[in-house]
């Protein structure tokens, strides 16, 4: 096979492997690769060269890689000893292919990660509470709190709340240790 013919063919397996892992189109199969771009080479060559690249690409994804990144990698990976690394066409191929890809893997992991559903929006207001149930009067402050949830491509829910002066700085004490500890991580790393 020609130099181009087989980055072509490494091409076009990164976009099959893509589009399986990371856009979750389930027509792409292994088999269906193997078929389409090397129906000369046994399964197990097959699902070893597959097996490769697909590590290669989780590797190249999680680590989000930049272009020095992604070259520094690709470098160390064609200099391994005893099959274990690429050829200086695959590297070729996957540093074109993660070119690009970058932007819409990238987006794919984040939608992925997301809690769901969503906190799309918050309303607040503060009211005066003037009379109780019972006809006393309180003039007591009360905070209202709307939340907009929801899932991607779905309606939204809403949340409402209400919290006297002691709810209000329960919730803020709480946020304040959450906020430590995000601190606490973010300083860490």
């Amino acid at each position: 096979m020609a130099d181009g013919d087989s980055q072509r063919c490494v091409s076009a397996l990164l976009n099959g492997i893509t589009q399986r892992l990371y856009y979750g189109n389930t027509e792409i199969t292994e088999e269906f690769l193997k078929n389409e771009l090397y129906a000369e080479m046994t399964q197990d060559e097959f699902r070893a060269l597959h097996d490769k690249m697909r590590s290669l690409l989780k590797s190249i994804a999680s680590a989000d890689m930049d272009q020095t990144q992604l070259e520094a990698f690709l470098t160390a990976q064609t200099r391994k000893q005893g099959g274990g690394g690429v050829t200086p066409e695959q590297a070729a191929a996957l540093a074109r292919f993660w070119k690009a890809h970058r932007t819409r893997v990238r987006e794919s992991l984040l939608a992925q990660s997301r809690w769901e559903p969503g906190l799309r929006g918050l309303k607040w207001r503060v009211d005066l509470h003037t009379s109780a149930s019972r006809g006393q009067v309180s003039n007591s402050p009360v905070a209202l709190v709307e939340l907009e949830l929801g899932r991607t491509g779905e309606s939204s829910e809403f949340v409402c709340l209400e919290f006297d002066e002691q709810k209000v700085n329960l919730v803020l004490k709480k946020m304040a240790e959450l906020q430590e500890s995000i601190d606490s991580i973010v300083h860490r790393s």
